[in-house]
């Protein structure tokens, strides 16, 4: 069956491939070959370019043009060459060598310099690099995903600030906040997260077949091939990782995959409670006049986007505790469990941005309806005990909270009987005005402010 949007085993390149299709120039077969390219490249420049290495010929400027001509051009009929080279060699990481041999040998400049091509490196020098890049691209896109996400909590922060509701903590009636304020607070608690996802380093080696230079040291001995390392991999806007074997251990991206994780929960913490607030009646969502919603309920408006966010911000969590526990770990110096592993990075990340994706639709169908907040704030007088009872407190009037549990707990009041409570209170008259004066609308402290300062 040829392969299409119909015939995808995943729902990554089928149903949901929108959402995903940036990626395929990242994390695909044609992504991987095209950054280990990027590294055995950047790898022979570095090479030619010091010139402790006296025999390695000079790069010239045809020569230097060629090479990066091969990179910023690299096509899918370059890849195909690539896995066509690999049908013999049976190696993947050798196909690309002998691919950018094959390619330069109309060059002399490039035909003298060949052999320095993967000079020196274990595939795993290559890899190791050609994942980093990938991820590095990875990264920015979700970034930026999650950014666009916080930016509209951040919109909503603002625009309900001073939209009182009731809260519900243990699913109980409580202290009332804004919905701007519960808006801003997701906004805090996901920037926050952004911040450290984008402050974690991405590393990277390139020292040999167990991270020693010993085939390096063996040909040239007195060259600094731990700053010739280091300088090629900050050239790739990666960092060096001084100690490792053969492979560069995952630390970091056991890291990366914790910091996506947690975004991940938060926005599987907003989804919920959004899905909540929607059952309630507190939000809306807008009507697209040719959607269905039950294929027997005409009526049903259901909050898919929240659910379908919800589902596959769980995939891709899955998938990332799994890479933060396995890859860290290799047998002695290598084992080649970590390779089929690391082929699936790009899954976690497609999961990441169909729940992105799902849950901006989400935010951008929901409407407030004040109403319902209004009808459910002054159905629920009882939540100004906790300011009563405190202001007793200040005035020393003996057993406050036990008063106040006395006349609210589990019971529903109106204003006219807290009103009565009040006027019997000995405090001052200020005190009491001040009290009759509150309502659950007004009692919500800090909120509107803290909202629209996010």
């Amino acid at each position: 069956m040829e392969l299409n949007t119909l015939s995808a085993v995943t729902p990554i390149d089928g149903r949901y491939s929108r959402a995903t299709q940036k990626l395929r120039e990242i994390f695909s077969e044609y992504g991987l070959i095209r950054s280990r390219a990027i590294v055995e490249v950047t790898w022979l420049i570095r090479l030619a370019d010091t010139r402790e290495l006296d025999d390695i010929p000079e790069l010239n400027e045809t020569g230097r043009k060629k090479l990066n001509s091969l990179i910023d051009n690299f096509s899918m009929a370059d890849a195909e060459r690539v896995k066509q080279i690999e049908a013999t060699t049976n190696h993947d990481v050798k196909a690309v060598e002998y691919w950018l041999k094959e390619s330069v040998s109309d060059d002399d400049n490039l035909k003298e310099l060949s052999e320095f091509f993967h000079f020196a490196c274990t595939s795993e020098d290559i890899n190791n690099l050609a994942y980093a890049l990938m991820l590095k691209e990875g990264r920015n896109l979700l970034v930026d995903t999650e950014m666009n996400i916080a930016e509209q909590l951040r919109k909503f922060s603002k625009e309900f600030a001073s939209a009182p509701m009731l809260c519900r903590t243990h699913g109980q009636p409580a202290t009332p906040s804004t919905m701007g304020k519960e808006f801003a607070n997701v906004c805090h608690r996901l920037e926050r997260q952004i911040a450290q996802l984008k402050d974690i380093e991405l590393l990277g080696k390139l020292n040999g077949a167990v991270g020693n230079f010993n085939a390096h040291m063996t040909a040239y001995p007195g060259v600094d091939w731990e700053k010739i390392s280091q300088l090629t991999i900050e050239s790739l806007g990666l960092n060096y990782n001084p100690y490792t074997t053969q492979i560069e251990p995952h630390d970091y991206i056991a890291e990366l995959c914790h910091s996506i994780q947690r975004i991940n929960t938060i926005s599987i913490d907003l989804s919920r409670d959004i899905w909540s607030y929607i059952s309630i009646g507190y939000f809306t969502q807008k009507v697209v006049a040719t959607e269905v919603g039950s294929s027997t309920m005409p009526h049903k408006v259901n909050p898919i986007d929240f659910e379908n966010a919800e589902g596959n911000y769980g995939i891709a969590s899955a998938l990332l505790l799994h890479f933060a526990e396995k890859l860290p770990i290799s047998r002695w110096q290598r084992d080649l469990s970590d390779s089929t592993v690391l082929r699936n990075l790009g899954s976690a990340f497609g999961y990441c941005l169909i729940a992105c994706a799902s849950l901006l639709r989400g935010l951008n169908k929901i409407q407030i309806d004040e109403q319902r907040l209004a009808s459910d704030l002054d159905d629920n007088w009882e939540v100004l005990a906790e300011p009563i009872q405190t202001v007793m407190r200040r005035y020393n009037i003996e057993k406050p909270y036990e008063k106040l549990k006395e006349l609210t707990r589990g019971k529903k009041i109106n204003q006219q009987i807290l009103t009565e409570f009040i006027e019997n209170l000995d405090i001052p008259a200020s005190a009491k005005k001040q009290l009759q004066a509150l309502t659950p609308a007004t009692y919500i402290g800090n909120a509107a402010n803290k909202a629209e300062k996010i």
